[in-house]
């Protein structure tokens, strides 16, 4: 709920005008994100103190328009429109302001207060433009600056033109686009028919202009308001829609004529446009990109799996100094096998998310992830998805956190779930660690088919898997976006880029560590034993009393433990069948999210697993649920324990069918 103490303060722009970068400027880390009620459409609301004042900003949903043609579009024009910020403030691209000052078009009309930020002034600067912003502001009517939102110590400017739009109230002078708009004889009989009616802060200006558009919700509130006999024959046709752009792209180009001089400058990256955009070298190019950031992102792992590892490595030694000073065995354990093993392994993982994020926010901001978005942008379509899903699927086959934490670039939520719940069925690096090695010790020289067949099916899953979320997750109105001009390329502000891989980072450990500590207790809570015999955990004798059931999906009660374990960790799977099949000692969080074996486990393997239950098993294990680090990577993207737990749930299901066919296949052949 909103302070009354508070400034409201609303970002418009299109997608790639930098409201995020601004948004993150602003609040730092005292922001948080959920969803819009009853949609799904990402909210983020953050706070900000300046000269003793508290403000509230609400970074809305970028579309390209203000037009009701998705959720977005709806969600962001109804916010602004209702009164509920104090001040909008809409930001452009100073590179290409033709198209991203289309949105102060469609925005004209709107009696809210406000102010335009030119943003990347830099990069506009670097092409040549020179942009007097006091002439705009003169023909606007309301504060205008230049900016970069990226360089946070250069904000005084951005305070400046908020506290003179709330004292002065500042509104935007649309009185030259309405005048081109009454050159349309269309227009002037609807604005007829409006008069002096008004919606809340929408002028009668405004609403002419979206009947003009066939804006449906603007003509079906208005029915009852206006004599039906004079909305006859509107929103019958579409020549309203180009009509009515015409005019504010016309408006658009006096506002610019006279305020913006251009000295064009080659940026010396034409060749590489023209390659990485090429019809068909394209996508070599982009997945070429991709796999060497995906390689880049490995580096700041390093260091933190060191960390980690050396944390791991305290807990025998801890858990003896403890138990030899009388602390409870069961405490003991706890604090050693759960606690110190869970943070070791949140610690090493987390470098991934460092990685890929560093990576992949280098990308959105010199501006390559918009070609990459461009490139893949109707191959993703038929999933439902747009270009940008393909960066997390192709990082997904390192690690799927990654691949999760990928989708931070993805600005539909509904998209970006989907692209996570897809991104599941790729097999992970620990997957690929573990398969193959499996696949030769029972099948030998098939493994080469095995393998294949896993990959054909990881194809099949993806679509089923879109088929069945891309119904409640995304709209047929989203399933194909449109980028409408290329941003520049232009120089990081690493600074900036630095502070928002720092934020994303503490955000996810913090909510990982949460997840991965709960799930990994409870299976810890379900594998302890006082006595050390792994017979009398509670896991196992619940293994042996389901096992009627396990066999229907090909796995015998060890095995099926082992598959339950792989949710941890793939290579955990390894280390409760050698625990099982040796006698070794209890499973603990230790084994089952470590690869450690005894020597003769091969031998034990073939003695024990018929080849049937070991297909069962491999592809169990490879589409069982990732690891719990992903789960917590997917609650942690999409906001909804909600759909963490329905993708967590399906994964697990489909893992059983799948691995029930393989065996049946396997009886077949074997």
């Amino acid at each position: 709920m909103t302070d009354k103490n508070e400034t409201v303060i609303a970002l418009l722009g299109q997608p790639n005008s930098g409201k995020s970068t601004l948004f993150n400027g602003l609040t730092g880390l005292r922001q948080h994100v959920g969803n819009w009620p009853g949609k799904t459409v990402e909210k983020k609301e953050g706070s900000f103190e300046h000269d003793g004042k508290k403000y509230l900003v609400a970074d809305l949903p970028g579309t390209y328009s203000l037009s009701a043609n998705s959720d977005e579009e709806m969600i962001t024009r109804d916010y602004i429109a209702s009164g509920k910020a104090d001040v909008v403030c809409i930001l452009a691209d100073s590179s290409q302001l033709e198209r991203s000052l289309y949105m102060l078009a469609d925005f004209a009309g709107i009696e809210v207060p406000c102010f335009l930020i030119l943003n990347m002034s830099d990069v506009a600067k670097d092409q040549g433009k020179k942009i007097d912003a006091s002439e705009m502001e003169k023909k606007l009517g309301i504060p205008v600056i230049l900016f970069s939102a990226p360089d946070t110590k250069s904000y005084e400017p951005f305070y400046k033109a908020l506290e003179k739009s709330l004292k002065n109230k500042t509104v935007l002078n649309y009185d030259a686009l309405e005048k081109k708009l009454l050159d349309l004889p269309e227009y002037a009989k609807i604005r007829n028919s409006v008069g002096d009616l008004r919606d809340g802060y929408r002028s009668p200006m405004w609403l002419s202009a979206k009947m003009l558009e066939s804006d449906a919700p603007v003509i079906a509130g208005l029915k009852g308001k206006i004599d039906d006999s004079k909305l006859s024959g509107i929103g019958d046709s579409n020549k309203g829609i180009v009509k009515a752009g015409e005019c504010k792209f016309s408006w658009i180009d006096e506002i610019i004529s006279g305020s913006v001089t251009n000295k064009k400058k080659d940026a010396g990256l034409g060749k590489f446009d023209r390659l990485i955009t090429h019809r068909i070298w394209g996508k070599p190019v982009v997945v070429l990109t991709v796999l060497l950031g995906l390689l880049a992102s490995f580096i700041p792992a390093l260091p933190f799996m060191g960390i980690g590892s050396a944390l791991g490595s305290i807990s025998a030694p801890l858990n003896d100094v403890l138990t030899g000073a009388g602390c409870p065995t069961f405490i003991a354990a706890i604090l050693c096998d759960v606690l110190i093993r869970c943070m070791s392994f949140v610690v090493q993982m987390l470098g991934f998310v460092v990685g890929v994020t560093f990576v992949f926010g280098l990308l959105e901001e010199i501006g390559v992830m918009a070609r990459i978005s461009y490139v893949f942008d109707n191959t993703m379509g038929k999933l439902g998805l747009q270009g940008k899903s393909v960066m997390p699927f192709l990082v997904s086959f390192g690690c799927t956190m990654g691949g999760a934490a990928g989708t931070r670039v993805i600005d539909n939520w509904g998209q970006k779930v989907l692209t996570i719940a897809l991104s599941w069925a790729i097999p992970c690096g620990a997957a690929w660690a573990v398969v193959p090695m499996l696949s030769t010790l029972f099948f030998g020289a098939w493994t080469p088919v095995i393998i294949t067949v896993i990959l054909l099916v990881m194809l099949l899953h993806m679509w089923i898997t879109a088929k069945i979320f891309g119904r409640s997750l995304v709209k047929p109105s989203d399933r194909y976006g449109m980028i409408m001009e290329l941003p520049p390329y232009h120089k990081p502000k690493w600074g900036s880029l630095l502070r928002y891989v720092f934020g994303r980072t503490k955000e996810t450990f913090i909510r990982s560590s949460k997840v991965v500590l709960i799930v990994a207790f409870v299976f810890w809570l379900l594998a302890y034993t006082s006595s050390g015999d792994p017979d009398n955990s509670i896991l196992f004798k619940v293994g042996r009393t389901i096992e009627p059931v396990t066999t229907i999906f090909g796995m015998k009660w060890q095995t099926f433990v082992a598959f339950v374990a792989s949710s941890l960790g793939k290579e955990g799977a390894l280390g409760v069948l050698s625990t099982i099949y040796s006698g070794t000692g209890s499973i603990t969080i230790g084994s089952m999210q470590s690869s450690e074996v005894v020597s003769n486990l091969n031998e034990l393997l073939l003695a024990n697993i018929p080849k049937p239950e070991a297909l069962a098993f491999i592809f169990a294990i490879t589409f069982n649920m990732p690891c719990i680090v992903a789960l917590a990577a997917t609650y942690q993207e999409t906001h909804s324990a909600k759909w963490t737990a329905i993708i967590g749930g399906y994964y697990t299901a489909t893992a059983l069918v799948l691995a029930g066919i393989a065996y049946h296949i396997g009886l077949l052949i074997w």
